[in-house]
């Protein structure tokens, strides 16, 4: 079992948790994913919403070259096959 002791903090109006790599790791947690917070008792649960079926347009319109080690081809001109004579 992993565990880990964390301190809240505030965040804006609200407060919140950094989850240590391990912990996310564990969980099988990714960055922008969506989970879902709840109360059970006296215990703060957190569930990772894996249902979330993405359209080829959302998963476009997320999509950032900069965060996925893609490059912007400029499209102003042919080049390779592509190029008519």
């Amino acid at each position: 079992m992993t565990d880990a002791v964390l301190k809240i903090k505030q965040w804006g109006n609200s407060l919140g948790v950094r989850l240590p790599t391990a912990i996310a790791r564990a969980a099988h947690l990714l960055v922008d994913q969506q989970v879902r917070v709840s109360v059970k008792g006296d215990q703060v649960v957190i569930t990772p919403m894996t249902d979330v079926h993405l359209s080829l347009e959302q998963r476009l319109a997320a999509y950032d070259p900069t965060c996925h080690d893609g490059e912007v081809m400029a499209t102003s001109e042919c080049v390779g096959a592509d190029r008519r004579y």
